[in-house]
């Protein structure tokens, strides 16, 4: 039966179609921005969008709120500043010439989101739900890696800078989660839309500071990019809008894995769009994710 609590699976369904569309005109403009511009504009020009969300999740909920707790900031704090590492981390992988590996190491983001949300928030897990994890984690891993791409899973590079960068994903997960779940006397959709206004706030604060001191010449280019940046950062606040929701239903671990369905949209992109055949791996990999997906959802 549909409840409340299963809403959690279109709204993760919803925030990943938001993050591919996102991603398309992040990418659009990183050539005149460089990655850290681009990079910005997803929290500089999400984050009005964030305080219209917010102020009409509150007009329909009436719901009152009041300044965060104590408890609320760590969890911000890491959910915030470790996706920006995250995101640094995965730009060096970028640069790398080893990147297809260290993109399936990547991919192992879902799994240490269950470890850490675990450890840190004593979110449950069932046995089937682990083993669905493991399955969609397998059929990622499996269609991102190709043949001769590089150095091998022996080099320490890539394994550090793919586990490194996961890590980081999964703790923002964790430390987003964290956060929603520490707003109290609200609904769940003000919690959400409460903490994406604090953490886009903070997010705006620290990249936009660095690049202040690193390259003013970045901001400036991005204001006088405003038009294209305004769409980018408001499919970037909804898709996050979206993500938020879904961790204040259920466990980061869940979300994440059901978000690997961010790869079959990517795949039908490629197919439908540019015509490019799938080839036998990639079919096997896509076989497991779906499998994992729907035994994600059914347990």
């Amino acid at each position: 039966m549909f409840t409340v609590a299963s809403l959690w699976i279109p709204f993760t369904l919803i925030a990943a179609l938001g993050q591919v569309a996102r991603n398309a005109m992040q990418r659009s403009l990183t050539g005149p921005l460089g990655t850290w511009g681009a990079t910005n504009i997803r929290f500089l020009f999400g984050f009005p969008f964030s305080i219209v969300f917010f102020a009409v999740v509150v007009t329909v909920t009436g719901d009152h709120i009041s300044w965060p707790t104590a408890a609320f900031w760590p969890w911000l704090l890491l959910g915030a500043l470790s996706q920006i590492v995250g995101t640094g981390m995965m730009l060096l992988a970028m640069n790398d010439r080893s990147f297809v590996v260290t993109t399936a190491y990547l991919k192992t983001e879902a799994i240490q989101t269950a470890i850490f949300g675990f450890i840190f928030l004593a979110d449950h897990l069932t046995v089937l739900k682990v083993v669905a994890i493991l399955i969609a984690t397998a059929g990622v891993v499996i269609a991102a890696l190709r043949p001769a791409g590089g150095k091998g899973f022996a080099d320490l590079k890539p394994t550090l800078l793919g586990l490194g960068a996961a890590a980081a994903f999964a703790l923002s997960a964790v430390g987003f989660r964290g956060a929603v779940i520490a707003v109290p006397g609200v609904s769940f959709v003000t919690a959400a839309s409460y903490t994406l206004v604090f953490g886009l706030f903070v997010q705006t604060l620290v990249l936009s500071v660095y690049l202040l001191f690193r390259a003013p010449d970045v901001l400036r280019k991005i204001l006088g990019l405003w038009r294209p940046s305004m769409l980018a950062g408001f499919m970037g606040a909804f898709a996050s809008q979206f993500w938020f929701l879904a961790f204040a239903l259920t466990a980061a671990a869940n979300v994440r894995t059901l978000a690997l369905v961010e790869v079959l949209f990517a795949q039908a992109v490629a197919y439908y769009s540019f015509k490019q055949p799938l080839s036998a791996r990639e079919l096997a990999g896509i076989v497991l994710i779906v499998a994992g997906v729907a035994l994600l959802v059914a347990a």
